[in-house]
């Protein structure tokens, strides 16, 4: 890390020629900004490294909160070499949100576009992105939950909980959370099963791709970003040719060959090129993949420090499966999933203690004026959007973790509007079109792990921003089956 933060210097002498164009091209104006308070820090790399120490994803950060404590909740900084807005706001988050394509665009960091690609929907604005978003939502959407996505769930939960069976030693949740969502991404995604060698091959490398997400992004030989670009180049291969499998079965008519995945709908499509599919699929993957991971991974960090919500999870669920037993039923359906309403409570909790996604890049394309100040045309904007799920004006002892605080808010008995904003799939058009499978993915896992273990922290261990969620020591839990 050290290395790369010294090879960021040179590009000084370029970042003062633009920090100091950029001063001079806002001089021109007759009419002064009120700019929100704050300062820019060195040009280039600004309050960048500050930003971006890890910290809990239960807070804000030591940055985010000396910055809201000595200039309030908007403030303006130099992020990134960008002049940039950051809010913890949640009235003004949820303002950038709203006005999405007509105040505010996506502003995708140059390096994770590189990395995801141009054509991901992390990169893409406009009429683009949401012909991209369609496909994302029709293959995601409620009836195919209903009837292709979640028998599929049950069954992956049903190999890695079994998996768990006779482990004395202690074994990484996170790792297991990771495992289970992977292995029905890529299923969905492209028909690969678990344990084959390209599905195998092609886990090692999103692994490497994953840690050159938020690498400083240095392309020279050894650095994690150097890595990530060449894993993915490896993982476009695999897909690429799962891809030209596809287009072959189709052109041959062999319609009993054809699988139900994404790669068979977007395969037809007449207006995508195979850089646009591949781009697609990785972006989905890295988002089906990455938040469902986490959250099943906090779910189980929370739960195992309260266990009264695990006991009331294990009733509920206990009961859900001695209704389906009396009917001669097997296997979990959606009427199943609607009836877990205290698991739909875990997950909000998780949700709002978690802080998968802590913020997001957005651009003012026009300029902008919120409670008294100016946001120019150009400028970065970044939304913290956890800013909401931890303030006290909106939820009671925020701190705390209490599922049974969403028994009165998700029954509308709340004087609080606000107190439903939870952020973590984002909000407004850009709205994460997979909320609902990771929702879904949560709560099937959930069943059978309450049902079938006890879990206890194996070493003590807490989640952590970095920006992406994860846990220092991989979340070390050890396991007893009931009844042991």
């Amino acid at each position: 890390m050290a290395m790369e933060l010294l090879l960021l210097i040179p590009a000084f002498i370029v970042a003062i020629i633009i920090f100091f164009s950029f001063k001079s091209t806002n001089g021109t104006s007759t009419k002064p900004l009120k700019l929100p308070p704050g300062q820019m820090g060195w040009p280039f790399i600004g309050h960048t490294i500050p930003f971006m120490q890890p910290h809990s994803s239960a807070s804000l950060g030591p940055y985010i909160d000396l910055n809201t404590a000595r200039y309030g909740t908007i403030f303006r900084m130099n992020l990134l070499a960008k002049p940039t807005i950051v809010s913890a706001d949640p009235e003004f988050n949820r303002y950038i949100l709203q006005n999405e394509g007509r105040l505010f665009e996506n502003s995708c960091p140059t390096s994770i576009a590189e990395i995801m690609g141009r054509w991901s929907m992390l990169a893409l604005t406009g009429d683009v992105h949401r012909e991209m978003r369609s496909i994302a939502v029709s293959f995601m959407s409620n009836v195919k939950l209903r009837t292709y996505f979640i028998g599929d769930i049950e069954q992956q939960a049903i190999k890695v909980l079994a998996s768990w069976a006779g482990r004395d030693a202690p074994f990484s949740a996170q790792d297991e959370g990771k495992k289970f969502a992977f292995n029905l991404m890529v299923k969905h995604l492209m028909s690969m099963e678990p344990g084959m060698k390209e599905t195998e091959q092609l886990r090692s490398e999103y692994h490497a791709f994953m840690k050159g997400m938020a690498s400083i992004p240095i392309n020279l030989p050894g650095t994690a970003y150097r890595k990530a670009l060449q894993s993915r180049s490896i993982i476009l291969k695999i897909m690429g040719e799962k891809l030209d499998e596809r287009i072959k079965q189709v052109k041959e008519g062999c319609e009993g060959l054809e699988q139900d995945d994404l790669l068979a709908s977007v395969s037809k499509h007449p207006n995508l090129a195979k850089e646009q599919i591949l781009d697609l699929i990785l972006s989905m993957l890295f988002a089906g993949h990455e938040t469902s991971s986490a959250a099943i991974a906090l779910a189980i960090y929370f739960l195992e420090s309260c266990p009264k919500a695990v006991e009331q999870l294990r009733e509920e669920h206990k009961e859900i499966a001695r209704q389906k037993k009396e009917r001669g039923e097997t296997g979990l359906n959606w009427d199943d999933y609607k009836k877990m309403e205290f698991t739909h409570c875990v997950i909000n909790e998780t949700l709002r203690m978690g802080n998968i996604v802590k913020f997001l890049h957005r651009r003012a394309i026009k300029d902008v004026q919120f409670k008294g100040y100016d946001i120019p045309c150009g400028w970065e904007v970044v939304p913290i959007i956890s800013a909401a799920h931890l303030d006290s004006s909106i939820y009671d002892d925020p701190q705390r973790y209490d599922p049974w605080r969403w028994q009165a808010i998700l029954a509308g008995n709340t004087k609080n509007n606000n107190v439903t904003s939870i952020m973590s799939f984002s909000g407004g058009p850009r709205l994460c079109p997979g909320a609902e499978l990771a929702k879904l993915e949560i709560a099937v896992f959930l069943h059978h792990l309450v049902q079938k273990y006890q879990w206890e922290m194996a070493e003590h261990d807490y989640p952590v921003s970095f920006p992406f969620l994860g846990f220092p020591k991989r979340l070390p839990i050890k396991v007893r089956p009931l009844g042991d």
